[in-house]
């Protein structure tokens, strides 16, 4: 799927009580599987299921909760043949969730965790999504400093690349994502925003997440639940620099500003 040229909208569904948008909307398994239903109906080509809070300052959950959250969404979810994302850094939460049939590890710690590599290696068919991230969610927001935000970030990238590759993860199944918000100031993510298309000299797809993040509030002064317009301009900037992938909490309104987006791209001036 990720060879198309159209760029692809994943839809977030957080089963936690404390992420930092939508926590506690969707803690429940139904709530969860019915909000899934209707992301899919707004258009959704990826689904992006999270049972562990990495906002800034969130605490860890053990093992058994955050697959109890999760594994029954995902088993509900997989005959709707829409591709599922599982975002988490435990190797044995990858390991079931694989199991369950998620089509994608979408991990804010690249695959650091001991066993991580060895687990995603081992299955083939799985896509894997590598994110920056300068310390842990804990602490990540205290005072962030970089010499050379977009250098240091491909740097780590690439170096991850490596691991995942050494480790007999192939190339194909590769995505990168500069974690906007993961130990960043508003000046290093608009950087990296403006010089995203530096990230694609990979060769891999590169996944944007800045939907309705602190970033676009510090910016526009709207709360979190009142971000949809900055997030649907951030959403299209990072497809302008070259994302193909963009990770939002409004699919409809992502995909329907997209669709002007393609137009354009596909309109033959001729």
């Amino acid at each position: 799927m990720f060879t198309t040229k159209r760029p692809l909208i994943m839809g977030v569904i957080n089963v936690t009580p404390d992420s930092f948008s939508d926590g506690g909307l969707y803690l429940s398994t139904q709530q969860a599987i019915a909000h899934a239903r209707n992301l899919i109906d707004e258009g959704a080509d990826i689904l992006d299921i999270g049972g562990e809070s990495t906002r800034p300052g969130s605490q860890q959950v053990s093992t058994d909760e955050e697959l109890k959250r999760i594994i029954p969404v995902l088993e509900a979810l997989i005959a709707t043949n829409t591709p599922i994302s599982v975002d988490t850094s435990k190797p044995e939460v990858m390991k079931y969730a694989i199991a369950a049939g998620a089509f994608m590890i979408n991990d804010v710690n690249a695959l650091r965790s001991p066993g991580a590599l060895e687990t995603v290696a081992q299955n083939n068919h799985v896509r894997i999504c590598l994110m920056h991230m300068q310390g842990t969610p804990q602490g990540m927001q205290i005072n962030p400093e970089y010499n050379n935000i977009v250098s240091e970030v491909k740097d780590f990238l690439q170096q991850r690349i490596h691991a995942a590759t050494t480790a007999g993860i192939s190339k194909d199944r590769l995505i990168i994502d500069p974690g906007f918000g993961f130990g960043k100031t508003l000046q290093h993510n608009l950087t990296l925003l403006e010089q995203l298309d530096q990230l694609t000299t990979f060769g891999v797809p590169v996944l944007a997440g800045l939907s309705r993040k602190s970033m676009l509030g510090t910016i526009t002064g709207n709360s979190v639940d009142r971000r949809i317009h900055e997030s649907i301009a951030a959403a299209l900037l990072a497809v302008v620099k070259g994302a193909k992938i963009v990770r939002v909490h409004d699919v409809k309104a992502s995909k329907d500003a997209l669709a002007i987006y393609n137009a354009m791209k596909d309109f033959d001036v001729s």
